[in-house]
C-alpha cells in the first residue's frame, strides 16, 4: 500500500467518526477528525494483520478487540491531554463516569472502542479491496 492509500484510509475514518459524533451528540470538533482518522487507520491496518496471522478466527477477533481498545483509548487520552487539558477546549469530559482517568478516558468507552475496532477492520478491508486496489494502475 502506498502513502496515498494510507491518507485515504485516515481521511475516510476521520470524516466518518466526525459525522458520527455530530449524529450521536449533536456536535464534534476538528481534533476528532484527526484522532478518529488515526484510530481508523492504525486499528484497520494492524487489525487486518492480526486476523490474517491468527489461525483461529475467534481468537483473532478477540485480539483485534483488545488491540483496538488499547490503541484507541491511548490515542483518545493523548488527544484529550492536548485538546482538553492543555488548550482547555473541553471537547469531551468523562469526569462524571465511573473508572475515568483525568476525565479523558473511561472504562465504558474503552470497551466500546473494542467493539468499534471490528467495524474499523471490516470497513478498512472494504475500502482497500474494493476501492483502493481498483484505482491502482
Amino acid at each position: 500500500m502506498n502513502l496515498n492509500n494510507y491518507f485515504v484510509l485516515w481521511l475516510t475514518g476521520g470524516i466518518v467518526y466526525y459525522f458520527a459524533e455530530i449524529f450521536c451528540r449533536g456536535y464534534s470538533h476538528f481534533s476528532m477528525l484527526i484522532c478518529g482518522g488515526l484510530c481508523f487507520l492504525v486499528v484497520g491496518v494492524f487489525g487486518n494483520k492480526i486476523i490474517q496471522n491468527e489461525k483461529r478466527l475467534i481468537l483473532g477477533i478477540i485480539k483485534v478487540m483488545i488491540f483496538g481498545s488499547m490503541t484507541i483509548t491511548t490515542l483518545e487520552y493523548i488527544t484529550g491531554l492536548i485538546v482538553n487539558i492543555r488548550y482547555g477546549l473541553n471537547v469531551w469530559d468523562y469526569s462524571d463516569m465511573k473508572y475515568n482517568v483525568d476525565g479523558q478516558i473511561c472504562l465504558l468507552y474503552s470497551l466500546i472502542w473494542g467493539l468499534m475496532s471490528l467495524i474499523c477492520v471490516f470497513m478498512n478491508n472494504i475500502i482497500e479491496d474494493k476501492i483502493l486496489k481498483n484505482n491502482q494502475t
